[in-house]
């Protein structure tokens, strides 16, 4: 019996933030609601189907009158209204009240409505409830759209979704309609739309996530729906090129393809952890694709895009976390220093010494809408050090045979240049560079990418982190992606890459980085500021506002893999559990004066691990048996 069930991910419909698109999905499809009502279904998504359009909506006869399903505005009769209702990633339940007294007579039902995914399409569950002495004769009355699907080769589910189709028709199913209600009695009718029968559990994947408690308000909560952020990217299709396949979002048919940026970048210890030996896959589906050329796979392993300058670290970042629970075959390890030193030569030598990269514009690097952060910068050149000396040690360990001493001296020579090059001290920031010598001074949150990949003096350092601080990088419910402070860049409408907010990763992220360098205080203080995401949203969107809670209503992504990132920073950061390369494990957390915290059901490398992180003590056992923080844990 895992430890979780999908329970313990259920979410309260009634404390959705904007943008409040719920969507389920089975292993193989995903389907959505109509927003404001308790039985209409909207959209479908299960690869090669795509029916974006297609539209359910239910209307409801009783004794000859008529009730509909749209909670109209206005006062008095206005039918079937929504009262509430349940998600979890598998199914969304919603309830909906009708009482009027009209001619003398109480009409009073109570409705449920079940919307479950299957394998292509959906089952919808009605059960109506009679809560008057009355009998009521009753009928449910289902109208689809006429609606067609879309059949879209695999190789093209890329970032924008599938628009309508007109290819196939669209089975619809339904039972009996009609039923007499008997005083306090029940019915229950069923639609089917598609085919249906599920296929694939999360069973596996539960049984490997690791269970937090904790008597701090909202942090429990905050990891939990980061886990759920993780499992609605999880796809378990026979035709996709890995089983799972985890895309980067995917729930609204939109950036089903997985990114090997945000797949490895954000949360790769945890993703090791959940993935167990398929990590190995999920890698080498990347390493077969031409990542110079592609920043992402569709499900059939096709590239897509253009070449991305974080793909490389990233892949790299996965390495290292799956390197730690495993023995990696050496192959894999020469594969990525081929994937990296051809990503590398895609982008032009630096024009001073070159030993940094020139990483182009705006498209090969994190799409800011203002010139800014582009060219010579120093991320990700910084990342690329990290990345050498990364392959070096896991060459060392595997026997891969690389140059490790030409790499360990290259990531050495970039982080000098990157210091030398790029940082202003006079502004106690990164300027970038372009081709023809003009700088910019964009301050944004990419430079605290240098900081956690090991390029900075403790001067450079402390300068980066005296601008953590509110009204600049930090507001009341996240960071800003630009500071505020910055009026050249800092711009409120693409909140992603450009301020006013961030990419859901960057924020938990900062706070990691913060842990990882000795600001315990800094770090906490970054993420509590999340908390709230956790009480509003029942899986992370691409991006949030910072100053305000919510996200924008449309035009990103409404889930994003990064979301994970919450609970790797937690984990890896406030728990201070450290993976190395060579098996081995440390674990030194940073306690917090705001309350205790409980981890229990990490399992690494044949070791059970428990821990209780409290004010004033610390208490970790390992197979049983206590072990003082910071002690080495050999591998099995």
């Amino acid at each position: 019996m895992p430890p979780y069930s999908l329970d313990d991910f259920s979410f309260d419909l009634r404390r959705a933030a904007p943008p409040a698109q719920l969507w389920v999905r089975s292993a193989t499809g995903t389907v959505t609601q109509l927003a404001n009502t308790v039985c209409g279904v909207g959209g479908w998504f299960a690869p090669p189907l795509a029916a974006p359009d297609s539209r359910l909506t239910i209307s409801f006869e009783v004794d000859g009158r008529r009730i509909v399903d749209a909670a109209r505005p206005g006062a008095g009769d206005r039918g079937l209204l929504p009262s509430g209702g349940t998600w979890r990633p598998d199914r969304l339940v919603r309830h909906g009240t009708y009482h009027q007294y009209a001619d003398s007579r109480l009409t009073s039902l109570a409705v449920e409505s079940t919307l479950v995914p299957g394998a292509a399409g959906y089952e919808l569950t009605l059960t109506i409830t009679n809560r008057s002495t009355n009998t009521h004769e009753v009928s449910i009355q289902p109208d689809l759209a006429a609606a067609k699907t879309h059949r879209v080769p695999l190789s093209e589910w890329g970032w924008v979704p599938p628009g309508p189709g007109t290819d196939d028709e669209i089975l619809f199913l339904h039972s009996d309609l009609t039923a007499t209600l008997r005083p306090r009695g029940t019915t229950t009718f069923t639609v089917t739309v598609g085919h249906t029968p599920p296929s694939g559990t999360l069973a596996d994947v539960l049984g490997r996530l690791p269970v937090l408690t904790s008597d701090i308000p909202g942090l429990e909560q905050y990891y939990r729906r980061s886990l759920a952020s993780g499992l609605v990217c999880w796809w378990d299709h026979p035709d996709f090129v890995t089983r799972p396949f985890i895309a980067t979002s995917g729930l609204d048919g939109g950036a089903l393809c997985a990114y090997a940026w945000d797949t490895g970048g954000y949360a790769p210890n945890l993703l090791s952890l959940m993935l167990g030996d398929r990590v190995v896959d999920v890698i080498e589906s990347f390493l077969d694709a031409d990542l110079t050329d592609r920043y992402a796979i569709a499900p059939d392993g096709t590239g897509l895009g253009v070449a991305y300058a974080y793909s490389g670290w990233s892949l790299v970042s996965l390495a290292r976390a799956a390197a730690a629970e495993r023995p990696l075959d050496p192959t894999l390890v020469s594969r990525l220093y081929d994937v990296l030193i051809a990503l590398d030569k895609r982008f032009q030598p630096d024009d001073q010494t070159g030993v940094l990269r020139d990483y182009g514009d705006q498209s090969n690097l994190l799409e800011m809408r203002s010139t800014g952060w582009e060219h010579v910068v120093a991320s990700p050149n910084a990342e690329r050090a990290w990345a050498l000396d990364t392959l070096a040690d896991l060459s060392d360990l595997t026997g891969a045979a690389l140059p490790t001493a030409d790499l360990r001296e290259s990531a050495q020579q970039i982080r000098t240049e990157v210091i030398r090059q790029l940082w202003d001290a006079d502004a106690g920031w990164f300027r970038s560079r372009y081709p023809d010598g003009h700088t910019e001074l964009a301050y944004s949150i990419q430079a605290y990418d240098v900081f956690r990949a090991g390029a900075c003096p403790p001067d450079v350092a402390a300068a980066l982190i005296s601008h953590l601080r509110p009204g600049a990088f930090l507001g009341e419910y996240g960071v800003s992606s630009v500071s505020a402070e910055d009026p050249l860049h800092y711009e409120t409408a693409d909140i992603d890459w450009s301020g006013a907010g961030a990419y859901t990763g960057e924020a938990p992220q900062l706070a990691l980085t913060l842990w990882e360098h000795g600001e315990p205080d800094r770090a906490w203080d970054v993420l509590r500021r999340l908390f709230w995401m956790g009480e509003h949203y029942p899986y992370f969107p691409q991006d949030h506002y910072s100053d305000k809670p919510g996200a924008p209503a449309s035009g990103r992504r409404i889930n994003i893999i990064a979301g994970l990132t919450g609970a790797e920073s937690l984990l890896t950061g406030l728990l201070g559990i450290h993976p190395q390369p060579d098996g081995s494990l440390t674990i030194t957390p940073s306690p917090v004066a705001a309350g205790n915290v409980r981890l229990t059901n990490l399992n690494y490398r044949g070791h059970a691990i428990e821990m209780t992180v409290e004010p004033r003590r610390t208490t970790i056992t390992v197979d049983g048996r206590e072990v003082a923080p910071g002690q080495v844990i050999p591998p099995r």
